[in-house]
């Protein structure tokens, strides 16, 4: 079983490293999705001229790409500010295994009567939404005190994507791998 770990809280990124190849791939869709959503990402233009060679006398024309900050929802619109903690497991094989993340004292809670009820779990980022049904409430005393979800992985290629989504929310919060 292996757990993230918040090391400190740090400042929204500025700069995020991608590969050439999900450039392009993602221009269209996520400039599409975020323009009926309440996107908060940060916009990258580059120039044209660094995708094809010897262009004379052509006006150059710009290609912008969205960038998402990778984020975790229980209302969708809502971003949840509390960092979780995050224990994953994994079968032997390698073919499946689970998340599971619990949020202490989470500001869903502070926001959710005025929003609306929480609907689920969702994992935002570049590549799209992760999402679980699979929430649970913890109440003390009649008061609510946490969160645990649970996000299931049900093949390698599952389990890929997820571990990209938490390589984004770690370095965007600041949190690292600790194995147990």
């Amino acid at each position: 079983m292996a757990t993230l770990q918040s090391l400190a809280f740090s400042p929204a990124l500025s700069h995020t490293s991608h590969h050439p190849r999900s450039l392009l791939g993602i221009a269209s869709r996520i400039v599409h999705q975020s323009a009926g959503s309440s996107f908060n990402g940060q916009r990258l233009c580059l120039s044209r001229s660094r995708f094809t060679t010897n262009i004379k006398n052509q006006k150059m024309s710009r290609l912008c790409i969205m960038m998402v900050q990778p984020k975790i929802q229980f209302i969708q619109g809502t971003d949840e500010q509390t960092i979780p903690d995050v224990k994953l497991t994994k079968s032997r094989d390698g073919t499946n295994g689970m998340a599971i993340f619990r949020f202490d004292q989470p500001s869903v809670f502070d926001s959710s009567g005025e929003v609306g009820d929480i609907t689920g779990f969702y994992m935002i980022d570049e590549e799209g939404v992760l999402t679980s049904v699979d929430v649970n409430a913890k109440f003390v005393n009649g008061k609510p005190a946490g969160i645990e979800a649970k996000y299931i992985m049900r093949t390698p290629r599952d389990w890929d994507r997820f571990m990209r989504f938490m390589e984004r929310y770690a370095n965007s919060n600041g949190l690292q791998f600790v194995k147990s």
